[in-house]
């Protein structure tokens, strides 16, 4: 899969924060099927695009707060023909965990779907995963749902 080094935007095209918990991962997915439509992103790039935030939400949900509830926030944003997209959360890093109740595939399926994907901390010492997609545009001519 090529790699796309871009800058991204200044001001990202979209911004959502919510508590981790495991209703707004709906949320987020839903938010992401009308910033798709508003961008005007091709639909098979979308259902990647919806899977792969699906699973970092979800890996928030589930690992970032184990003593509660804290925030999750997801930006995006359009430049130069890719998707950049970063889900942060405030809670204890990607560490190990050997009671995890998932099967520790969320972050390979997320490289998998990805142009690019880069783990680690933001400027705040916040825990993000950022990711960028390819966003092929549609041929004319072609319907676009």
């Amino acid at each position: 899969m090529p790699r796309h080094d871009c800058q991204e935007p200044a001001t990202p095209d979209f911004e959502l924060t919510l508590p981790a918990r495991a209703e707004n991962v709906a949320v987020v997915r839903h938010a992401f099927g009308g910033l798709g439509d508003a961008l005007d992103v091709p639909d098979h790039a979308l259902a990647d695009v919806k899977l792969a935030v699906t699973e970092a939400c979800t890996n928030v949900v589930v690992h970032a707060y184990p003593n509660g509830d804290g925030p999750m926030s997801v930006s995006a944003g359009l430049s130069d023909g890719a998707l950049t997209v970063v889900v942060s959360d405030e809670g204890r890093g990607i560490l190990p965990r050997p009671d995890s109740p998932g099967l520790g595939l969320g972050l390979p399926l997320i490289a998998t779907l990805a142009s690019s994907l880069e783990l680690g901390t933001n400027d705040r010492e916040h825990t993000e995963v950022r990711m960028v997609f390819e966003i092929d545009p549609v041929p004319s001519g072609e319907p676009t749902a």
